[in-house]
């Protein structure tokens, strides 16, 4: 037995999909981002490279697709809706300025590795 789904159905669970990734994505990021001030203040240099490294990552990634997420992209191949929310589960406040709040927090926790790590005993 197949199921048939009528044809609005398909874009809306592709775009669920979509949105679903998206929102976890950021969230990692986010996270490393709330994270990275923490590991340098309690000298966790090793773990603030690696989320370094990783932010820095998903930085590349946006600059080589002109400042958009890839699944930005993808989304909108599914809905006419171009909300800044409309391919992430995030509040529209958010998602406007998301980068914006991020990046500054980013350049943040790395002062704040970069002002412990010339601290650190034994320089």
């Amino acid at each position: 037995m197949t199921s048939t789904h009528p044809s609005s159905e398909v874009p809306a669970h592709k775009l669920r999909q979509i949105k679903l990734l998206h929102t976890a994505i950021w969230a990692i990021m986010a996270s490393s981002i709330l994270v990275l001030p923490w590991a340098g203040w309690s000298g966790q240099f090793r773990l603030a490279l690696g989320l370094t490294l990783l932010i820095l990552g998903e930085c590349l990634v946006l600059g080589l697709n002109h400042g958009r997420c890839p699944l930005t992209d993808m989304a909108a191949r599914y809905t006419d809706d171009r909300a800044h929310n409309f391919d992430i589960y995030l509040p529209l406040w958010l998602a406007r300025y998301n980068k914006h709040i991020f990046g500054f927090l980013f350049v943040v926790g790395e002062l704040v590795v970069l002002w412990r790590w010339t601290r650190r005993p034994g320089l």
